[in-house]
């Protein structure tokens, strides 16, 4: 089975390096000084659950070069995901699924609209994970997991091997979900609150989480995404806000979520897709969504001159 990772930011790294640890045919996609890095010395992880290095590693610059993909992990961020699914089309068979694992929940409808429904699953992954510096990457915490399931009916036998793959895998934790959108939703409300209102607040998550006033701010702006995802229909599991409280006090203190690490160092965010996705939605359904609103116009301005 041939794995494409396209973007070795934390987490492409980090599940496609397991992976390749684990013996499976991978290629990482990457640029800049990571991509000379890994060419140079491989790819370092320090983790947790076991650090490694793999060197040498199969990586490149060029999609072309890649060559055809019986999966694609797909690690960009969502506003490069429609360029990066025009650079995979020729990198598909009819039977090469693509798995993106962003924190929006709109990028499969993206990837979809470019490459057809039937190559498009659902993904989720929880980690907290960061590039430390040119082909070395640090898991921070939290115990990697990774989700991922069609969202329309189809019959595929990668999703079966793709399974197997990261069962053979260490440091990893593997579900194929029946529900992939109510999983990919329970994500979202796990991590868009804390990128949000750590991008405003600029401190870790144990210490907005310490503090009453924006931890009330976490736990509304999670409401906020509930109530517009039951408008949405999505079939959230018994208790979804509560299951993510205790997920956040069990996260370590130095948690920050990467839209609130790329805003704080100037970079531009997913922002428009995490907490603007949830505005929009709310607009659409006549959802009221006032902590997200204001939290996305007072970040819009900066990311502006970050795009610029």
């Amino acid at each position: 089975m041939r794995i494409l990772v396209f973007g070795v930011g934390g987490v492409g790294a980090y599940f496609g390096g397991r992976l390749a640890e684990a013996g499976e045919d991978v290629v990482f996609v990457a640029r800049g000084e990571h991509l000379a890095a890994m060419r140079r010395s491989g790819l370092r992880v320090d983790s947790p659950a076991g650090d490694f290095c793999l060197n040498p590693v199969s990586v490149t610059d060029n999609a072309d070069e890649a060559g055809m993909a019986d999966v694609v992990l797909l690690g960009v961020k969502t506003w490069q995901v429609r360029e990066a699914a025009e650079s995979l089309k020729p990198l598909l068979g009819p039977h090469s699924l693509v798995v993106p694992l962003q924190n929006g929940i709109d990028t499969p409808r993206v990837l979809a609209e470019v490459l057809g429904e039937d190559r498009v699953l659902g993904g989720s992954c929880g980690i907290f994970a960061y590039i430390e510096g040119p082909g070395h990457v640090i898991h921070g915490g939290v115990d990697p997991y990774i989700q991922f399931g069609a969202l329309h009916p189809v019959s595929n036998e990668n999703i079966e091997r793709l399974r197997q793959a990261f069962d053979r895998a260490k440091g990893v934790a593997v579900e194929v979900s029946d529900d992939m959108l109510a999983s990919m939703w329970q994500k979202f409300l796990a991590v868009a609150p804390i990128g949000a209102v750590g991008a405003i607040t600029r401190v870790p998550m144990g210490v907005m989480l310490a503090d009453p006033r924006t931890n009330q701010l976490i736990e509304d702006a999670k409401r906020e995404i509930w109530e517009v995802g039951r408008a949405l229909g999505v079939n959230w599991v018994e208790d979804a806000l509560g299951r993510v409280t205790a997920q956040h006090a069990l996260a370590p203190p130095e948690t920050t979520a990467s839209m609130q690490r790329d805003i704080m160092q100037g970079r531009p965010s997913e922002l428009e897709s995490q907490v603007g996705a949830i505005v929009k939605l709310g607009e659409q359904l006549g959802v009221d969504t006032p902590v997200n609103s204001f939290i996305f116009d007072c970040l819009m301005p900066q990311e502006r001159l970050a795009r610029e």
